[in-house]
């Protein structure tokens, strides 16, 4: 059995701001690194053999984070490693965007894009499916490799939620309400391969 430790890297500018931050690659903010530090106690407890991130500044200084950390406790070197496939969702024409902004100009799409996220493409982005379909590819190629033990894969929101959704089969519902979620990990145990087209 497969334990994959999600973690959300700390908070950017953006989400202190309150922004959408889509595929825009914004650093890790002095609260966001503060955040991901405290992460890393409990993260590098589980002793994760490998890290994987998303592409992303973000991502990838909270990756480097965990890694050092678990090879300073292990006495041994953990790289992270960045996966194109695992790239946030893209908000097109919204990000950079505040949350806010969307709400008062969109009222419906925002309440659809909070209920119904499935249902909604932000102009000029891609749809959930789409992102589920990548998210799952580059899923199935990790749970190919590693067939036990535990592994650690750092993705901001919304995209960490949408693993969370392929891995779990649950619903995916407040998509921005990822700054509450910042620094945050969990543990998930795979018991079994995600069978082939799983969106």
């Amino acid at each position: 059995m497969l334990k994959f430790l999600l973690v959300r890297p700390g908070a950017t500018e953006f989400d202190q701001q309150g922004r959408i931050q889509g595929t825009l690659d914004i650093p890790l903010c002095e609260d966001g690194r503060r955040q991901t530090e405290e992460a890393i106690v409990g993260v590098a407890a589980e002793n994760p053999t490998a890290v994987y991130t998303s592409p992303c500044q973000s991502a990838r200084e909270a990756g480097k984070m965990i890694a050092e950390a678990v090879g300073a406790q292990n006495n041994t070197t953990v790289k992270s490693k960045p996966l194109e496939k695992m790239v946030n969702l893209n908000h097109g024409l919204w990000q950079g965007m505040l949350v806010e902004e969307v709400r008062t100009k969109q009222p419906k799409v925002y309440r659809q894009w909070q209920d119904q996220p499935h249902t909604v493409c932000p102009p000029g982005g891609e749809t959930l499916l789409q992102a589920k379909a990548r998210v799952g590819e580059a899923l199935r190629k990790l749970l190919k490799k590693h067939k036990e033990g535990t592994i650690a894969l750092v993705a901001p929101e919304p995209l960490a939620s949408v693993v969370r959704h392929v891995l779990h089969h649950d619903e995916v519902t407040g998509l921005w309400k990822g700054s509450e979620r910042c620094g945050l990990w969990e543990a998930i145990e795979v018991v079994e391969e995600l069978p082939t087209g799983v969106a």
